[in-house]
């Protein structure tokens, strides 16, 4: 009897100490490979940032602060702390806090409308002192994919009513708008990529398909004559009737699709020269044909496909790149920070780059998929999302493949505002997997 009470009294011991070992460090359950990617990639953002900025001429040490590697390391050290917090903190906490953190950043980007002073006609910069400078715009990703996560976490997106499609837009677009006040819009354009991960919570594809259409329009009608462009559209729907009789069924629909299409046609024109600024205009002119203004408002990306060009197969080497010793690239170390990986590791540097980032972006979709609430995947999607846009628009723009719009390449462009909003997009993602994993470990 008393050894029999002495084995149930001992049972309950393992079980005590199983308990703990679940409650315990997030840190073994982290996924690591996504962590070294990002590690990887700061590292190799800050030794681009110096080759951007260093002079032959006037040597200056990478640690200097009087020079922009210096003043990233900074912001590099600042993250580091950030990344503990942002894993030592509840996961539960960012989706309890996601509408309160939104409304703060809200109201941070109308104080910043306000109170900013102008920087090259954008009133996006907040200033701190101590000459360091907050752009709210960077933070206000995180904060709406958190808010826009917490909202299709509490409803169905497939069976949702108008009234939830509405509140949804009004959190996506009311921080665009915003940007746009302040003038920055490269910044604005980003949140369009929100639309990628609400598609995969089952937003209608026609969304995408009505989109895509609109872009397809506005880029043809700029390359080829309004009356070229109706006509190719009429002999289009006119064949796709004729092939399929079925279409005769609902030809008051085709008319007015036709209809809608030839005022997008006409739009355009007065959009382009009536509501875009100058700078604007010379970006779109300068994506269609820089060729026509090398001196002018095709400079950028006439001398950004040089650097990229001259680099060859191996590049020249680091530190050696022409170009950017001559800054005959602007924004080097910001905007088009690619053009040095292309001049100076050339083909390979920049094929490593970009395997990078595809590495980075898989993982996090892996990620996304493995979690088991909406709120946890929609948040990875957009995570996803945004980090792609950035990539794809960034290195477009520098070998004349998308306007210049001037948004950072991610991780890697100097700062600090920039690699403080990708961090804590990415690393609130890291904490709320490795607690999944970690609860399903016990």
């Amino acid at each position: 009897m008393e050894k029999v009470l002495g084995q149930k009294l001992a049972s309950p011991t393992p079980r005590i100490s199983s308990s703990r070992r679940s409650y315990g460090s997030i840190f073994p359950h982290l996924d690591w490979l996504t962590i070294l990617t990002y590690f990887v990639l700061v590292a190799l953002g800050w030794m681009n940032i110096y080759a951007a900025v260093y002079s032959p001429d006037n040597v200056v040490n990478i640690l200097s602060f009087d020079i922009n590697s210096g003043k990233q390391l900074v912001w590099i050290g600042a993250s580091f702390l950030l990344i503990m917090v942002l894993l030592v903190v509840d996961y539960k906490v960012y989706e309890h806090l996601a509408y309160p953190i939104y409304g703060f950043i809200i109201l941070l980007l109308l104080i910043t409308l306000v109170v900013a002073k102008p920087i090259a006609g954008s009133r996006s910069w907040l200033d701190l002192g101590a000459g360091i400078r907050l752009q709210p715009a960077e933070l206000a990703k995180f904060a709406t994919a958190l808010a826009a996560s917490r909202f299709l976490g509490s409803i169905n997106l497939r069976q949702q009513n108008f009234r939830d499609q509405m509140i949804l837009a009004a959190i996506t677009f009311i921080p665009p708008i915003i940007i746009v006040l302040q003038n920055e819009t490269g910044s604005a354009l980003v949140f369009a990529a929100f639309i990628l991960a609400y598609f995969r919570e089952g937003m209608s594809p026609l969304i995408l398909i009505i989109g895509g259409a609109a872009a397809a329009i506005f880029i043809l009608t700029l390359l080829v004559p309004q009356l070229y462009l109706i006509a190719g559209i009429t002999i289009l729907m006119a064949l796709a009737t004729w092939l399929d009789y079925r279409l005769l069924r609902r030809f008051k629909i085709m008319i007015a699709l036709w209809m809608v299409v030839v005022g997008m046609i006409f739009s355009v024109d007065f959009f382009v020269n009536n509501v875009l600024q100058p700078h604007q205009q010379n970006r779109i002119k300068a994506l269609i044909n820089p060729e026509a203004d090398p001196l002018g408002y095709g400079w950028n990306v006439t001398q950004s496909k040089i650097a990229i060009g001259s680099g060859g197969f191996w590049g020249k080497g680091f530190l050696e790149g022409t170009q950017t010793k001559f800054d005959f690239v602007p924004e080097q170390s910001t905007d088009f920070i690619f053009c040095t990986i292309g001049e100076e590791h050339g083909w390979v540097g920049s094929s490593i780059l970009i395997a990078l980032f595809l590495l980075l972006l898989v993982r996090i979709v892996n990620i996304a998929e493995r979690q088991k609430s909406v709120f946890a995947r929609t948040y990875g999607y957009c995570v996803a999302s945004i980090i792609f846009f950035h990539f794809l628009v960034n290195i477009g723009m520098t070998i004349g493949l998308a306007p210049v719009v001037g948004i950072p390449l991610p991780f890697f462009s100097y700062g600090g505002s920039s690699l403080w909003s990708f961090t804590i997009l990415l690393f609130i993602l890291i904490a709320i997997d490795a607690n999944r994993a970690k609860d399903l470990a016990r």
